[in-house]
């Protein structure tokens, strides 16, 4: 694998190969019967495959998200998907389809328990790019407040 990453120009170290992508973010939230809230963002980021098969996205949230300043890593490891961010808002979420987490969420007006239970959860990813999908519903200090899902494409960056 390590001459095929060489030959599409990824970058190695350490066992982990880089290369620069577009990732594009579309996030849409649904609360008791309104109309869906959608998000949708185009931006430059990294992914990373690790030499264990791990694969890592990473991109920094602007203006349009409400979280500029913070930056957003997806880590993808078998039937896994840790959501970190960390700057203007700190949070990390576990994503694993049928499982219930608990984690913190830090903002400029607080932190608050989010608990997150994954309904799908489900990728396709390469050295070329590929889909991730996430739908999950979300609790915030133990009450249920909605349903949300993330689709992200993923695409390698033409110079």
């Amino acid at each position: 694998l390590e001459n095929i990453f060489n030959r599409t120009g990824l970058i190695e170290m350490t066992g982990m190969t880089e290369k620069d992508v577009i990732i594009f973010v579309r996030g849409e939230q649904y609360y008791d019967g309104a109309a869906p809230d959608e998000t949708e963002l185009m931006t430059e980021g990294s992914m990373t495959i690790a030499g264990d098969g791990g694969i890592i996205l990473e991109y920094q949230e602007t203006e349009l998200t409400g979280m500029e300043g913070t930056t957003t890593r997806f880590t993808i490891r078998d039937d896994t998907v840790t959501l970190t961010r960390a700057g203007g808002v700190n949070s990390q979420m576990i994503f694993q389809r049928g499982k219930r987490h608990s984690s913190l969420y830090e903002t400029p007006w607080g932190t608050m328990t989010v608990d997150i239970a994954t309904t799908t959860l489900a990728y396709r990813l390469s050295s070329q790019g590929g889909v991730l999908e996430i739908k999950y519903t979300i609790a915030v200090d133990h009450q249920v407040t909605g349903e949300n899902q993330f689709k992200i494409r993923v695409r390698e960056r033409t110079r």
